[in-house]
């Protein structure tokens, strides 16, 4: 993915990609024929010209298309540039939501992964799961967003996954033990959600999952297109002391109100830490669906 430009002094200050109509969330596909799906294999791509000419085949919003791109040619690092930044892959700490016990088929998060320099949801090849242990957690405060930090197991992988849409990431867990022994709960429908007193199952320190008070404040329309079915607040003191309300990493965690799951927290409000938003398992579980 196509995530900024840089100006080559060789090329008279200017980027050749940008020159040539590419644009930060475009995914580079392939260079003259040549497929790519990694930055090593870009790199080897470059390295493989003839000449400056280069005919880049990219996909920008689910449309193929190609260009031609005039490379400048770096003789001390002996290959050819085409002044673009990209990225191919990511890594983060989040909050599996909900395990299907018969299949399992898992989703977390509750929005999707986007880059961070583009906002544009990253498309995906392949991903793997791992555990990880949160070993430090940055309060949120008001103006600037907390966020847990941890530590991951890249020893051994608990699942794949499969899909990154705008309502999560879903996938499939190859280690049972993961959810093995844990109690199946009902899943409420949107319309059951309701203002008042609701929990969520958050994992704070270290691997352990504990549950903690907030209360639902406001319920939005089955209508809303935007991914937010319900805003919630915080106010378990025991989790305002430790993260100050909703942090980054936290996402995915479920929400649960009258012995049912009802939804996940995804995003906290920048100016006021102690709430965020919430979306319904209903959504979730239709945007599993969706292949």
């Amino acid at each position: 993915m196509v995530v900024g430009f840089a100006e080559l002094e060789s090329a008279g200050s200017r980027s050749p990609a940008k020159q040539a109509g590419l644009q930060c969330g475009d995914v580079i596909l392939a260079v003259n024929d040549m497929s790519v799906d990694s930055n090593e294999a870009l790199v080897e791509a470059l390295g493989s010209l003839k000449d400056s000419k280069a005919v880049i085949t990219y996909d920008r919003g689910g449309t193929q298309q190609t260009c031609a791109v005039s490379a400048v040619y770096d003789g001390q690092e002996q290959t050819w540039r085409l002044g673009a930044w990209v990225r191919d892959s990511m890594a983060g700490i989040g909050t599996i939501t909900y395990v299907d016990p018969e299949t399992g088929v898992f989703g977390a998060l509750g929005h999707g992964i986007c880059d961070v320099d583009t906002g544009a949801l990253m498309p995906f090849e392949n991903g793997s799961l791992m555990s990880s242990s949160v070993v430090g957690v940055k309060k949120g405060q008001e103006g600037t967003p907390g966020e847990l930090t941890g530590s991951f197991d890249m020893t051994c992988d608990q699942g794949v996954l499969y899909q990154n849409t705008n309502s999560g990431i879903y996938g499939c867990i190859s280690d049972p033990a993961v959810y093995e022994g844990c109690k199946a709960l009902p899943i409420a429908s949107k319309k059951e959600i309701k203002t008042g007193k609701a929990t969520i199952i958050a994992n704070v320190d270290g691997d352990r999952s504990e549950t903690y008070d907030i209360e639902i404040i406001r319920v939005y329309p089955e209508n809303d297109d935007s991914m937010r079915d319900m805003m919630i607040q915080v106010t378990d003191k025991g989790l305002l002391e430790k993260t100050g309300g909703i942090v980054q990493g936290m996402s995915g965690s479920p929400i649960l109100q009258n012995g049912k799951l009802i939804g996940a927290v995804t995003h906290v409000l920048i100016n006021d830490p102690t709430r965020g938003y919430g979306i319904s398992i209903e959504r979730m579980l239709e945007g599993a669906q969706i292949q």
